[in-house]
């Protein structure tokens, strides 16, 4: 009895080991990968001198708040921070249309040719994206529509991994629920609307999520599809900020942490149904 005590014990005592040895390891990562975080948020709070400083300090000696608001004024930000909503926004809207319209299509309608053209459109993700950007200028060079929020957003307006990742999800969806609705006689388009989309919720708002923080990040498209100040988005805009204050580095932290903002509230409110999204996206059918 004692024996079995001692292994229970020795178990326990590996099992707690173990557990401390992954929290510690979990907290080491989650150090590492904030660490740059900080320290933009941090430099933007210190003085020039002090942010360039060898060697450098964790913390500012003075708080210096007024660096935003210099940095803010020192660039047209709210225009560029209105454009990359609209731009964002735009974009995030059109990939869940467009995708959550497709997926159902890949996943309850057949039409012939349905897994072929499924699989040539995956295949699509094999594609870097620098190799479209020549065609989508020439594009919508053509139509008019340099420089304007339609050849900002239209060009990614559709995302084949948001497609996929939908397909997944409604696959989900239990069949027999599909069964049961065509026999009443429900037209597809109202079975997509009524159950599919809510059903689908989770996945919808991941699709619009990674959509929105594609384009808020994208630097190269907007710098190719546009040309004037009152086009450019944040990041267009913090990139022609940093040559104008190059040896100012509080200012560019301080922008810089300006235009990370909105990505990490729009993660934080997306949290869970980001989390569900993910979960729910196991390879079926």
């Amino acid at each position: 009895m004692r024996k079995h005590l001692g292994r229970l014990r020795a178990r326990g005592r590996g099992l707690l080991l173990g557990r401390l040895g992954t929290y510690a390891g979990l907290l080491a990562g989650a150090v590492v990968t904030s660490f740059p975080f900080y320290w933009m948020i941090t430099s933007g709070l210190k003085s020039n001198l002090e942010a360039v400083r060898f060697p450098p300090t964790l913390l500012p000696h003075a708080w210096e708040w007024s660096n935003y608001a210099a940095a803010w004024s020192a660039a047209p930000f709210a225009r560029y921070f209105l454009n990359s909503a609209v731009f964002s926004l735009g974009v995030a809207l059109c990939v869940t249309v467009t995708s959550a319209l497709a997926a159902y299509a890949f996943a309850y309608l057949a039409f012939p040719g349905r897994d072929l053209l499924f699989t040539l459109f995956v295949a699509t993700l094999l594609v870097p994206p620098e190799i479209t950007l020549i065609p989508d200028f020439v594009l919508i060079r053509a139509l008019g529509w340099y420089d304007t929020f339609a050849g900002l957003v239209l060009p990614l307006g559709a995302s084949a991994l948001s497609v996929f990742l939908l397909r997944q999800i409604f696959l989900g969806i239990p069949r027999e629920l599909h069964e049961a609705a065509r026999i009443d006689g429900c037209p597809p388009w109202l079975f997509f609307w009524r159950f599919v989309l809510p059903l689908g919720a989770p996945g919808l708002a991941v699709v619009g999520l990674l959509a929105f923080l594609r384009a808020w990040n994208d630097l190269l498209w907007p710098l190719i599809a546009t040309s004037s100040d009152r086009m450019r988005t944040v990041q267009v805009g913090l990139l022609t900020f940093s040559q104008d204050v190059s040896t100012e580095y509080n200012l560019l932290m301080a922008a810089a942490t300006m235009v990370v903002l909105p990505t990490v509230a729009a993660f934080l409110i997306a949290q869970r149904q980001l989390i569900e999204g993910i979960a729910a996206t196991g390879v079926r059918g």
